[in-house]
């Protein structure tokens, strides 16, 4: 009989592997001189930058400032604006019901016809005025609140040229 010995597939593999332990070269750099000139050249350059950053946020900060400002005033334009449009919308309303009640007395149709008529036109020329001066209001808030702008980012803009 013969006997049979079993061996491994992985026997080759069995032993413990390790990585070659290697030193890292030392590179001495060479000890060189930055030329003057370049050296003036590169601080003059940082200087300039310096410059132009401060110049940069000054006049950030400034616009901010601006745009704050013209903010503000244009939120109180509109507040006044929409105070304005609620108190000619007011108005309307009570002539609306006034017109309803006065319409009520009408004793004919003729009556009824002249009262509104009458209404009619006082409500137009009401209406045209309230358009105009609502118009006047929006121009003006606009004016007030765009001449910031103009004016602030104009100069912060000469600040940095």
């Amino acid at each position: 009989m013969t006997e049979t010995t079993t061996k491994s597939v992985f026997a080759p593999f069995d032993t413990k592997f390790e990585m070659p332990k290697f030193e890292i070269p030392s590179f001495d750099m060479p000890k060189f001189e930055v030329p003057a000139a370049f050296r003036e050249a590169a601080e003059k350059g940082v200087a300039q930058a310096k410059e132009g950053w401060e110049k940069m946020k000054s006049a950030t900060e400034e616009a901010t400032e601006v745009l704050e400002e013209s903010y503000a005033t244009a939120a109180k334009g509109a507040s006044e604006y929409s105070l304005k449009a609620m108190d000619a919308a007011r108005t309307n309303t009570n002539a609306a019901f006034d017109f309803v009640s006065t319409m009520a007395t009408a004793k004919s149709l003729s009556e009824l016809v002249e009262l509104s008529s009458t209404h009619a036109r006082k409500q137009f020329d009401t209406v045209a005025a309230q358009t105009k001066e609502l118009t006047s209001l929006a121009q003006k808030v606009t004016t007030e609140a765009i001449e910031p702008l103009k004016t602030g980012i104009t100069s912060a803009l000469k600040k940095v040229a």
